[in-house]
């Protein structure tokens, strides 16, 4: 992500005792981080004018690259940062809780622990990581994000600090190292079980088509039902996660179309989804078949249960630390994925047909 351009000459040298970062080179010099990443590694795609500014501003500042880097190699202290970001009320996603214990598990296992943060300014992407750079409290981070070019991952690219994600760069190609759920295949493996299930007409309850998460699990039910032959047209609704957005979808999808079963993005939505049929007096598995996607603690507390796709956030854990040791020992290019799959967990809400 690039930043907007800033005056000339707009931050206060930085003192002796603080080594200078990439950010106060592109303040100094008036430019973007991303300005200044391609003077130190693509200096042939600036202007000349523009590549001298960025270099003198190197100089007057003695600015070293990926100093921090250099930093946290040399004085490893065996902690991995993790930023916390604040939980959405009203949601019923289990996989932070599930990912910080397996996370840490993992990370003691291979002799580092974790240092969880959180930032001042949620909408400041070095909030919270530039003050552990500087210090080097840590020798990499986790971040929690799932798409190319989110402001954390840009901030940490730019700065040449090293980290991992728990999240694809969907497009384009990333420069980090990342492990990721395949969520479609996941969605399509709880649409075929419907499927057996001799379910025929199955809708999608979803998320807004700006997520790019969303709509790769809506691809793993689409897809599914156009290889059996099934219906698509006019079986899918989009809109927030929450209860209501899950409840307001079923209540149209059932008057419109009458499915048979729902497949929803989130155990969230299925919430609302099962709110809507008890409203209707319709029985969840018995009338109509409902799936969600988490394995959420409401998944299996509810009466007969919630079938649902639950992430083997365990193995992502494993994976994520196991890179994180290659991408410090300078053994692991970057732009490294894994992929893993999900599975289905099958209860009460799909059985009673």
């Amino acid at each position: 992500m690039r930043e907007a351009e800033q005056p000339h000459g707009a931050a206060e040298p930085t003192t002796a005792s603080v080594p200078p970062t990439l950010a106060d080179v592109a303040a100094l010099a008036g430019v973007s981080r991303q300005t200044v990443s391609n003077a130190l590694n693509n200096p042939a795609l600036l202007r000349a004018d523009t590549l001298e500014r960025v270099r003198s501003a190197i100089a007057e500042l003695g600015y070293s690259p990926n100093r921090a880097a250099r930093n946290l190699r040399t004085r490893a202290s065996r902690l991995i940062g993790l930023r916390l970001t604040a939980v959405v009320d009203e949601t019923a996603n289990p996989t932070t809780d599930r990912f910080v214990h397996s996370l840490v598990q993992a990370s003691r296992e291979a002799g580092y622990h974790v240092l969880l943060f959180d930032g001042d300014d949620p909408d400041d992407p070095a909030s919270g990581y530039d003050a552990l750079v500087r210090s080097t409290a840590v020798d990499a981070f986790v971040v929690t994000d799932t798409f190319r070019g989110n402001p954390q991952a840009a901030h940490l690219e730019a700065s040449g600090v090293p980290f991992v994600a728990f999240g694809r760069p969907w497009k384009p190609a990333a420069l980090h190292p990342w492990v990721d759920v395949d969520g479609g295949a996941g969605v399509a493996a709880a649409t075929r079980h419907l499927v057996e299930r001799r379910h025929t007409r199955i809708a999608w309850v979803g998320w807004r088509a700006q997520s790019h998460l969303g709509e790769d699990r809506r691809d793993g039910w689409a897809r599914t039902l156009r290889e059996r032959g099934l219906p698509v047209e006019g079986l899918a609704a989009r809109g927030d996660d929450t209860p209501a957005s899950g409840y307001a979808a079923a209540s149209a999808l059932l008057d419109s179309a009458a499915p048979t079963a729902f497949v929803c993005a989130s155990d969230t939505l299925a919430a609302g989804v099962l709110d809507l049929l008890r409203d209707r007096g319709l029985g969840a598995g018995r009338d109509v078949a409902v799936v969600g996607f988490d394995d959420s603690p409401f998944a299996q507390l509810l009466p007969g249960g919630l079938t649902s796709v639950r992430q083997p956030l365990e193995d992502v854990a494993v994976h994520l630390v196991a890179q994180l040791g290659e991408l410090l020992a300078r053994r692991a290019p970057y732009g490294t994925g894994t992929l893993l799959e999900p599975r289905l967990v099958v209860r009460g809400s799909t059985l009673t047909r």
